[in-house]
């Protein structure tokens, strides 16, 4: 169980800040911000997936990593459109 927590911080952390890097967002965003971008980019993209093509994406593997990123991306651009912005390029 632990270990499987673990993971998921890991795995989020890897998506988020891949997702962050092509939205833009790396500079304004920290590594607790990318963890939590990625878990909910997770959960985005695995909801996403079941509604497309019915199939669950479960694990830790290439697909999963790829389905968490596009629900990242999905969610900073949501988070984007709501605020309103464009990123501030450094």
């Amino acid at each position: 169980m632990v270990l499987d927590i673990v993971l998921w911080i890991i795995f989020g952390a890897l998506a988020g800040w891949i997702a962050s890097m092509i939205m833009g967002t790396n500079a304004q965003q920290g590594a607790f911000m990318n963890i939590v971008v990625g878990i909910v980019g997770a959960f985005i993209g695995g909801f996403i997936m079941r509604a497309l093509t019915g199939m669950n994406v479960e694990g830790f593997n290439l697909t999963t990593l790829l389905v968490s990123i596009l629900g990242a991306v999905i969610l900073l651009a949501i988070v984007r459109m709501i605020r309103g912005g464009t990123p501030h390029h450094v």
